[in-house]
Order: structure tokens, then C-alpha cells, then sequence
């Protein structure tokens, strides 16, 4: 179990921020670290070629040991929707094949393959979770001879119902079908093991729980996928594109492994430092021990508000660090609105409340929002 590291975040004592699904914090590292970063960029004149690759090839490092994949298998993504539609490119679809998803997945996660299915003629079959169960067995006998691409998140972001990725990599191997995953609301949370999984392609978006910057993310690539087509043709993805004076003897090659993927101007000098600083210390804390902590207090809190009269997703069916909770009948309109104007923060998502908290969050802030639960309801 991991102490409260709230001294090591800008967040006031009279403030119960609990909504990392929303948007995380930057940690005064992070902050630090692209004031340092943004400061390159003022003075250009010192900006060397390793400052081009140093810090891209490290952010790529630090991801693939938090989800124990290979480093070569990173690309850097600009965010979830950017990774998806370099997975949907890359995915043979047909008349009859199926795109299998979860109903109310996150946008970002459907349009690109409801445009691909439009231009292929295959069709997206949207799998409903029942409410409160174990969503696996429904997104298991969804996947059958027809299905092209199991496209799914491990978490659901509206309710938190939680798909175990191993059983469906499982499936996915009997059926020939591929698997493309959003860990946007897990990765950094959730034990993440790609080696068990074995994602075609897996992209997270960085800012929520990886505790990233904004405009950051990942895109992991399966070895029999990285000969693929990216979605940008950049210079840097190149092969000897460290060879500045050489650009313009250009090449077909490209740098090995899912670099070939990297989003244009990878080496954000600004935003880059920041992801690196948030990224070792979910390493320094150890995912495993964040995932144990969360879960424990989301299980407590679960308890608590249960007792208020609202409905929580049991803990077996949903990401240990998520809790949605059904609002009772005749719940104010405004519930959100009251909550802040006491200083607490949470989501309404389809119907319910989303309480995401992390370890900046101690008994306090859930004491704070049990109190104004309780006043409002």
C-alpha cells in the first residue's frame, strides 16, 4: 500500500479532487520538467540531434516496462484517436466480418471503425455489458468466425465494467480475429501484462492515468504488425535520419521496429520531459502497488456511498481503480455543480457518478465527499 503522495502534487488541502478518468494532475516534477523542456525550445542554438531521439526513445522505454511489452514496439501517439485510426488502416476488413466493440465505448474508439466498415462493407456489432456483470462472457460470444478486430477497452470509461484482455487475446487466437486495444482509462492503474495479452496494436492517451501532459500518448505495435502503413510519412522515422545533411537522399526505409508509427514532431521538447517525469514515477512506485492501493480505496469508498442510497458496480465487475455509482431516485440536476461549490470533484457519466480517485487522495477528500453526498441527496 502506497502513503498518500499528495505533497508531491499542486493540490490545495480544502480541494478533494477524485476525477482522474476526467484529467489527472501534473505532479510538480512533471511541471518542472517542462518549464525545462519549454526553455529548450527558447534557446534553440543549444538544441543538439541527440535532443531529437534522447527523450522520444526514453518516454517509449519507460511505457513498455510499465506494460512489459519490448521498447521497439512503441511508437509516440498524440492520443487514443490517433492510435486507433493507425490500427484501423492497418486491418483488412470485408463484406461480412464483424468490428466487435463494447456499447458506449469512448467516441474515439468507434468512429474510425464505423468509417472503415462504411468503406468495406463489414459491419460494427456493439456488445451491451449487462449492468453489474461480468462483461467478459458477453464480449466472448460476440467474437466468433465472423469477427475481423475485437476493439475494446479494459475498462469501459462511463460505468468502469472491466473486460479480462487475456481471456479475449484467447478468443481472438481461436477465432483468427485481431485485437486492438484503449487502455486510455487503465494503463498506469491496472496491471497491464502485453505478454499475456498480446494486443495487435493497444494506444493510451497519457494525461489521465499515466499522469501525463495533455497531447501525449502511446501506440504499441505487435511485431507482425509493425510493417505497416503510418498514418504521417515524417522525415525522422527514416532510417539515418540522424544524418541531418543527408534528408533530402531520400529512402524507402524506415527505422526499425513501430517507430515507423511516431506521430510528427515526436521530440516535443516541452510536453516530452513532463510525460518522462510522470512516467518514472508510476515506475519508481511500482504499477502493481498503485493498482493495490486504488482498489482499496475504491472498495472503502464503494461501501460508503452504498449506504447513501446510491447503487455502486460491484467490485468484481469492474477496473479496481474505478467506481460508478447509480444515482437514487430524485437526485438534484445540478449534483455535480453542488459537489464543486463544496471543493469536490467527480464525473456524471450516463446516469451515474464516476469517483476516480488516486493516490494523491487520503480519508479526508473521501470523508469530504461522503459529507457532501449526503448533504445533496
Amino acid at each position: 500500500m502506497i502513503p498518500c503522495q499528495r505533497a508531491l502534487f499542486d493540490i490545495p488541502r480544502d480541494v478533494a479532487y477524485l476525477n482522474t478518468a476526467y484529467m489527472s494532475p501534473l505532479s510538480h516534477a512533471a511541471v518542472a520538467a517542462i518549464d525545462r523542456g519549454a526553455r529548450m525550445k527558447a534557446r534553440p542554438w543549444d538544441l543538439t540531434i541527440p535532443d531529437f531521439y534522447d527523450a522520444p526513445d526514453r518516454a517509449r522505454a519507460l511505457f513498455a516496462g510499465l506494460v512489459n511489452a519490448d521498447a521497439a514496439g512503441v511508437a509516440l501517439a498524440p492520443s487514443a484517436s490517433y492510435g486507433i485510426e493507425s490500427a484501423a488502416r492497418n486491418i483488412p476488413l470485408a463484406p461480412g466480418r464483424r468490428v466487435v466493440l463494447l456499447k458506449d465505448q469512448f467516441p474515439s474508439h468507434v468512429y474510425p471503425w464505423r468509417r472503415r466498415a462504411v468503406e468495406t462493407g463489414a459491419e460494427v456489432f456493439a456488445v451491451a455489458a449487462p449492468p453489474g456483470e461480468d462483461a467478459t462472457a458477453a464480449v466472448l460470444t460476440a467474437i466468433d468466425e465472423r469477427c475481423a478486430v475485437a476493439a475494446l477497452p479494459n475498462v469501459l470509461w462511463t460505468t468502469g465494467a472491466r473486460i479480462d484482455l487475456a481471456a479475449v487475446r484467447r478468443r481472438c487466437d481461436e477465432t483468427g480475429a485481431a485485437l486492438v486495444l484503449d487502455l486510455t482509462q487503465s494503463a498506469g492503474a491496472m496491471v497491464t501484462d502485453f505478454a499475456a495479452i498480446r494486443p495487435d496494436f493497444a494506444t493510451a492517451a497519457a494525461y489521465k492515468w499515466l499522469l501525463g501532459p495533455y497531447a501525449t500518448g502511446f501506440l504499441y505495435v505487435a511485431p507482425e504488425r509493425r510493417d505497416g502503413a503510418p498514418l504521417e510519412e515524417g522525415w525522422i522515422t527514416r532510417k539515418d535520419s540522424r544524418n541531418f545533411a543527408g534528408l533530402v537522399e531520400y529512402t524507402d526505409e524506415y527505422e526499425p521496429g513501430a517507430l515507423r508509427f511516431d506521430m510528427g514532431e515526436r521530440a516535443n521538447f516541452a510536453l516530452l520531459p513532463g510525460l518522462i517525469a510522470a512516467l518514472e514515477q508510476l515506475t519508481a512506485w511500482g504499477v502493481a502497488n498503485i493498482e493495490e492501493t486504488l482498489a482499496a480505496r475504491a472498495a472503502g469508498l464503494s461501501k460508503r456511498i452504498a449506504a447513501l442510497g446510491l447503487s455502486p458496480t460491484p467490485d468484481v465487475a469492474r477496473g479496481p481503480h474505478y467506481l460508478s455509482a447509480g444515482l437514487p431516485v430524485g437526485a438534484p440536476k445540478d449534483l455535480l455543480a453542488r459537489l464543486a461549490a463544496k471543493q469536490v470533484y467527480l464525473s456524471e457519466r450516463g446516469g451515474a457518478l464516476r469517483v476516480t480517485p488516486h493516490l494523491w487522495n487520503d480519508e479526508e477528500d473521501c470523508d469530504r465527499l461522503v459529507e457532501a453526498l449526503a448533504s445533496e441527496l
